[in-house]
């Protein structure tokens, strides 16, 4: 296929960002921030500069606070540190031709003391610790088990929004081009979300209505930093990954959507089928139905897609753009390897998260000498 007829090389307008194809860069963990002060670093400016031929990078999840951190080495985007550690990454993808969003997290109840200031309780809508929830606090510690969490105060949320107002306007002094809310994988956004994680009786939980309440807010704060031509969300409706449930889905996340819709937000990505769990059969394309039904601009899907699959996807309308996770991490030239229709290099799970440069930077391009 001529890359003039293949639709993945076709310019797309994202919010007032045109980008030169449609193959987005998931945002992945990788855990391999410099120590202490979870602070960007060279290595980190190596991998994301490799990978600048993406139409758009949705850098790893980034906490927005010393709060909403949990899991050790994930970088921050609340100190000078970090804010100059991240401007070398978007000089540096700016400069290879690439755009980068940051994606703003706080993880809530996904947390260990350990990894809290002052070893406080990690906080939530509700005080429910998760099943099976676990994270690492030191390189050495293997996979624990989280804290038992605290339910956080009304008069305490507001300054969680401001958290990620924050982080947004030193996402901004760093260089991005946009930023990507971080409302999926059963983390704080997602906890206030879904109705098993949110058992509140203020205005923060019972009712869609108030179970959004506070998710808008951040949108509502993020869009007050960037512009909502600048701001995306991520969303996995589909997702039981860190114990995650709702009683309505459909309904929960179409009324999200219609709100995302109104704030006229630049896009949603969608996990429509996370590896890491997923609801009750048959259920998840009524929901993944629910928010294309509501929510008019442009949706990035991510799914296991291969070249192929996307560009099936994209042709019949059923997506905008599409991203992809783990094979950006062994093919940091990926929209090449799909404009050639090359093989791609497998990826090494062993070396997701956390290590050096083995199973980051040293994934072979196309033509190099190690490429087989």
């Amino acid at each position: 296929m001529s890359e003039q007829n293949d639709i993945l090389f076709r310019s797309f307008k994202l919010g007032d960002l045109t980008l030169p194809n449609r193959i987005v860069m998931a945002p992945l963990t990788r855990s391999r921030s410099s120590q202490p002060g979870d602070v960007p670093n060279e290595l980190n400016v190596e991998y994301y500069r490799q990978r600048a031929g993406a139409g758009l990078i949705i850098a790893e999840a980034t906490q927005v606070s010393p709060q909403g951190k949990g899991y050790a080495f994930t970088p921050g985007i609340h100190s000078n540190a970090q804010v100059e550690g991240w401007r070398q990454i978007t000089t540096a993808v700016h400069e290879a031709g690439g755009r980068i969003h940051l994606q703003l997290w706080h993880v809530g109840r996904i947390s260990h003391s350990q990894l809290q200031p002052n070893g406080e309780t990690p906080v939530a809508p509700s005080a429910i610790k998760p099943k099976g929830a676990q994270t690492f606090i030191t390189a050495e510690s293997g996979m624990i088990d989280i804290s038992e969490p605290r339910a956080l105060a009304t008069d305490e949320i507001p300054a969680v929004v401001e958290q990620f107002r924050i982080g947004a306007e030193n996402a901004k002094r760093a260089g991005f081009d946009g930023v990507e809310i971080h409302a999926a994988n059963g983390y704080l956004i997602d906890q206030f979300l879904r109705s098993d994680s949110n058992q509140r009786t203020d205005e923060y939980g019972g009712s869609v209505e108030n179970r959004l309440r506070f998710p808008m807010m951040v949108v509502d704060a993020v869009i007050g930093v960037w512009g909502a031509e600048r701001t995306g969300i991520r969303v996995s409706p589909t997702g039981s990954f860190n114990d995650m449930r709702d009683a309505d889905p459909v309904g929960t996340y179409g009324a999200f959507a219609k709100r995302l819709n109104e704030a006229g937000i630049a896009y949603i990505e969608v996990v429509e089928d996370s590896f890491q769990g997923n609801l009750e059969k048959g259920r998840p394309q009524q929901v993944i139905d629910a928010i294309r039904a509501n929510f008019k601009g442009p949706y990035i899907g991510n799914g296991h897609y291969t070249a192929d699959e996307a560009r099936q996807r994209i042709e019949a309308g059923l997506c905008d753009l599409a991203s992809f996770g783990r094979p950006f991490i062994s093919n940091p030239d990926l929209p090449e390897r799909f404009r050639r229709g090359a093989p791609l290099n497998e990826w090494d799970s062993n070396s997701f998260y956390g290590g050096d440069e083995r199973g980051y930077t040293d994934y072979p391009a196309l033509g190099s000498t190690s490429q087989s």
